[in-house]
């Protein structure tokens, strides 16, 4: 049986007991959720990726090397966040949430320090601030829907 399936019984080491009102969530809308995330994660992963091609380890050279470093890591964890979540696993929304909550920041760090613009005046800068707010928004209300660990062996 698939994370996305019905849920197990409470106790049962594949998926954590839902708490509060977030339980009467059906669980087609935590599917949902996790889908769009993961959707958007590989949008990232492929900006990512094709700037790597493109530019190699450095593919901005008007940034500071370790910005532009950070941004072709986040290749490898965007990739590692939309697979974690569409695994079900818990770790996948840890990932999101760390990599909206740092890349954010270099993106703006970027605009008014590299570019010399103004940050909300830049429409990727913006859809970053709508996806960081629903991922720090709804990613700990369905963190709990999720699989804490591996499966064991049978």
């Amino acid at each position: 049986m698939g994370w996305w399936q019905a849920a197990p019984r409470v106790g049962s080491w594949r998926a954590a007991p839902r708490v509060g009102w977030w339980r009467a969530v059906p669980r087609w809308v935590v599917v949902a959720v996790v889908a769009v995330a993961a959707v958007l994660l590989a949008v990232g992963t492929v900006t990512h990726v094709a700037d790597f091609v493109r530019g190699g380890l450095t593919p901005y050279p008007s940034a500071p090397r370790w910005l532009s470093l950070y941004w072709t890591s986040l290749a490898v964890f965007d990739t590692a966040a939309g697979v974690l979540l569409l695994a079900g696993r818990r770790l996948g929304v840890d990932l999101a949430m760390a990599i909206v909550v740092t890349d954010l920041p270099a993106d703006v760090y970027a605009a008014v320090a590299v570019r010399l613009a103004d940050p909300l005046a830049e429409p990727g800068i913006l859809r970053l601030v709508a996806f960081a707010a629903v991922v720090l928004v709804v990613g700990p209300l369905v963190r709990p829907n999720l699989r804490r660990t591996l499966p064991r062996p049978s």
